[in-house]
């Protein structure tokens, strides 16, 4: 485990374990079912890093984004070609958000919703820019309004 993890709430979380396989290589660690048949508790690994999942759970203030109408929390996965990992997470179901495009901050990146209305954005690094670099570029990417200077 990294220090932070995320934890997502899916309504479906073992459908949302196969997407993450086929969307993102995901390998599942552990799963354990409630008694009802929901997941309590499950892990799979992506790349370097964990996340953990639960089944919606009302009755525990257990809710996911569809059931609130969104979530306000964007999971960053960087990967060596963000095209590919993209144009799969798209194929395997998810709804793009951002097209992939290179980025005043040194990324190639994009954003996609998965089924369960997770967002994610996915980045390849492309260039390294300084501090100093990244300020200007990003000044001038606000200055013609581009929706890419808020990432």
């Amino acid at each position: 485990m990294r220090s932070i993890t995320p934890h997502l709430i899916c309504a479906g979380a073992a459908d949302a374990i196969e997407f993450y396989k086929k969307a993102f290589g995901a390998e599942e660690m552990m799963r354990m079912p409630a008694p009802d048949g929901r997941l309590m508790h499950a892990a799979v690994r992506i790349g370097d890093s964990m996340v953990m999942l639960v089944d919606e759970m009302p009755e525990w203030g257990a809710l996911g984004p569809k059931a609130l109408k969104g979530s306000p929390v964007t999971i960053h996965l960087m990967v060596d070609n963000v095209d590919e990992v993209f144009a799969r997470a798209v194929a395997a179901g998810a709804t793009a958000k951002m097209p992939v495009a290179d980025m005043f901050w040194g990324d190639r990146y994009g954003k996609v919703v998965d089924p369960f209305g997770h967002e994610w954005s996915i980045a390849t690094h492309v260039r390294d820019m300084t501090p100093e670099e990244m300020m200007a570029a990003g000044r001038e990417a606000m200055a013609k309004g581009c929706a890419e200077a808020t990432g």
